[in-house]
């Protein structure tokens, strides 16, 4: 099935009144603190309600990420079966809910949902608006009003055998695995994208740099096969916590111990939920250390901040080699994405490297929220689940649409300078350590310092040395061999006084 894309939709102090407030019938709801008329167009009901009055914070719903609210809907689809299964929920109610959470989690009702994301109560909030559209929705599919909740009950019915504190803390780690799994086919993508043009560039030689001063010669192909393999090695990372995200605390309850719940629950609704998503889903075996620890979810972000840093990292490159385009590196061209100035006519700018590089402040100060929230759980229970579940889940979706960006709108489009890369090789005295073997450090130390008083090239100062004939010079200068594509097959020998006299 394939994930929506999701549209933003705001919660906030202008929002949560228009609600609230909307003109046309009203229906009454009650809860323990009294009632509220709730709009009837509406699915959601009095807690949701309650938590747009109380959390007009983020301005961001939680269905701005589909991934929870498909992950929501297959938690509880997956618990009104094992209800079901264990005799607790009639087969009736049962049905119902399970047929309205699979058009959830086609992407139905998602506008339903709400609630802020960042939001007080652990969750609350969340588990309550997905019980209260699931139960409406259910409602009329059964012929009752919405809010004739003593037809089908968000508590009672929808939410039988849990807890927010199981969940809520399933529901987000089964989003992280859908966003993990989709960054993962586009960080795929990028890294062929990078390999492709390795290939593209194999022969073509240039400066290698150290420190930003220039260093040894290199082939551009074996720079962006460079991007390629440490590319790989973060998807191998990232590709690897997914396990960790695959243990769940569902059956735990409010606090691990399984109040309220049959014991054989908690082997029902991970049998239902690994079968309604085709993926591995184990049961914590400490069920109260693993309501109370947030420890996987500081590896996730840990592990997307490593990645992101180092994709900074290389379009900090892309951005370098590209600069200029007549008074910087100039080594290679990105694709022009707009123009670059309001005022500076023809400037244009490195803007998609840029933006990657943004993503990648936010996936860093995402992680610090991350590892402070996760340090601030108390007891039984870590409160500020919501925050990590967004800062995460925003980390995600934004660097799956910043791998693609890249890809698309800069790496396959990049072109090699080739007659200024040549230009510079032929110009370092980087190639003089390639002739050090066979002439001796001194004597390249002196040549090359000569190099950079005359502008003369290094090969025709050895050659106007007599160090060695130009047989040899052009052997050991040719671009396979100073990139290291084509080793050495001989013994270097230095040259004796002798020789050089």
């Amino acid at each position: 099935m394939d994930d929506p894309d999701g549209t933003p939709v705001t919660s906030g102090p202008e929002q949560a009144p228009t609600l609230l407030a909307s003109p046309g019938p009203t229906r009454t709801e009650r809860d323990s603190l009294g009632e509220m008329e709730i709009p009837d167009f509406v699915l959601w009901g009095i807690h949701t309600a309650r938590a747009l009055e109380n959390f007009p914070i983020s301005r961001r719903a939680i269905s701005n990420y589909p991934d929870l609210i498909r992950a929501l809907a297959l938690v509880k689809q997956a618990a009104a079966r094992a209800n079901r299964d264990l005799g607790v929920l009639s087969a009736e109610k049962a049905d119902i809910i399970d047929k309205v959470c699979a058009r959830i989690a086609d992407g139905e009702w998602h506008d339903q949902f709400v609630v802020g994301v960042v939001q007080g109560g652990a969750g609350t909030s969340t588990n309550m608006n997905a019980n209260e559209v699931i139960a409406n929705a259910g409602l009329q599919m059964m012929g009752c009003g919405l809010g004739e909740y003593q037809a089908l009950h968000p508590i009672d019915d929808v939410n039988r055998s849990q807890s927010t504190n199981d969940v809520y803390p399933t529901a987000i780690k089964l989003a992280m695995v859908f966003g993990l799994r989709r960054l993962l086919t586009e960080h795929a993508l990028l890294i062929e994208s990078f390999a492709a043009k390795s290939r593209e560039f194999e022969n073509v030689l240039k400066v290698g740099r150290t420190q930003l001063q220039d260093a040894v010669p290199m082939t551009l192909g074996q720079e962006f096969h460079g991007f390629a393999t440490t590319l790989q090695e973060d998807s191998d990372r990232l590709g690897e916590v997914i396990p960790w995200l695959n243990e769940i605390n569902l059956g735990a309850t409010a606090i691990g111990t399984g109040i309220t719940a049959d014991p054989r629950y908690a082997e029902a609704v991970r049998r239902h939920l690994e079968e309604l998503t085709g993926l591995p889903q184990e049961t914590a075996p400490d069920l109260i250390e693993a309501t109370a620890d947030a420890g996987i979810f500081m590896t996730v972000s840990g592990t997307l901040k490593r990645a992101a840093v180092k994709l900074s990292k290389i379009c900090n490159d892309l951005r370098l080699l590209s600069s200029g385009p007549q008074a910087g590196l100039g080594e290679i061209s990105l694709p022009a994405r707009q123009a670059g100035s309001s005022i500076m006519p023809g400037k244009v700018n490195p803007v998609i490297p840029e933006v990657v590089n943004q993503v990648a402040f936010a996936v860093i100060g995402a992680d610090a929220t991350v590892t402070a929230a996760a340090e601030g759980g108390q007891l039984q229970l870590n409160a500020f689940e919501p925050v990590i579940a967004h800062s995460i889940l925003q980390s995600l979706f934004w660097m799956t649409n910043a791998c693609r960006t890249l890809r698309v709108n800069c790496i396959d489009g990049i072109k090699a300078n080739e007659a200024r890369l040549a230009m510079q090789v032929e110009s370092s005295v980087g190639v003089v350590t390639a002739l050090t073997p066979y002439i001796g450090y001194a004597a390249a130390a002196s040549l090359a310092h000569e190099a950079l008083t005359s502008n003369a090239s290094i090969s025709q100062l050895v050659l106007d040395a007599g160090l060695m004939t130009p047989e040899q010079v052009a052997k050991v200068l040719r671009p396979e061999r100073l990139s290291g594509l084509v080793p050495a097959t001989s013994v270097i020998t230095l040259p004796t006084p002798e020789d050089m006299a």
